[in-house]
């Protein structure tokens, strides 16, 4: 695993994939990030660590657009611009950072035997929750209905 860091552009494979998002033409970005992420939602069997990999840095993507997402990697990550990207990747994101975190996710078998595995969960989670935002608890009710 060509990994140097816990971050979603912080492997070979993500790093790869910015690569390629800058090669490809605008109108074609949106559709690779889809990609990435349906591959990792959709996944019926394991899901392989390089799927994985690429859905993580295709997540951070989405939640960089989001007014509570941080900017993705400039190192790594791509440096072309992004088409706007629509709300309905956020749910898709959303079911590939599950299926990443899964038992069923090489990756996550992988950073469960790392030094780093508890810290990349926490990022992962990061990641899930400006995606799609806990709900606040609920004040008690201080009347009865």
């Amino acid at each position: 695993m060509g990994t140097w860091d816990i971050g979603p552009f912080d492997n070979d494979t993500a790093a790869d994939f910015g690569g390629d998002l800058d090669e490809a033409a605008l109108e074609e970005r949106e559709a690779m990030v889809r990609g990435a992420l349906r591959r990792s939602a959709d996944s019926a069997d394991f899901l392989d660590a390089d799927d994985g990999e690429r859905a993580v840095a295709a997540a951070a993507l989405v939640a960089a657009q989001h007014p509570d997402g941080e900017p993705t990697c400039a190192n790594y990550g791509p440096s072309e611009p992004l088409p706007e990207m629509p709300a309905d990747l956020r749910t898709l994101a959303v079911d590939a950072l599950d299926q990443v975190a899964s038992e069923r996710s090489v990756l996550a078998e992988l950073w469960d035997d790392a030094a780093n595995g508890s810290k990349w969960r926490q990022d992962i989670t990061r990641l899930r929750d400006v995606l799609d935002p806990p709900l606040p608890p609920q004040e008690e009710a201080r009347f009865d209905v």
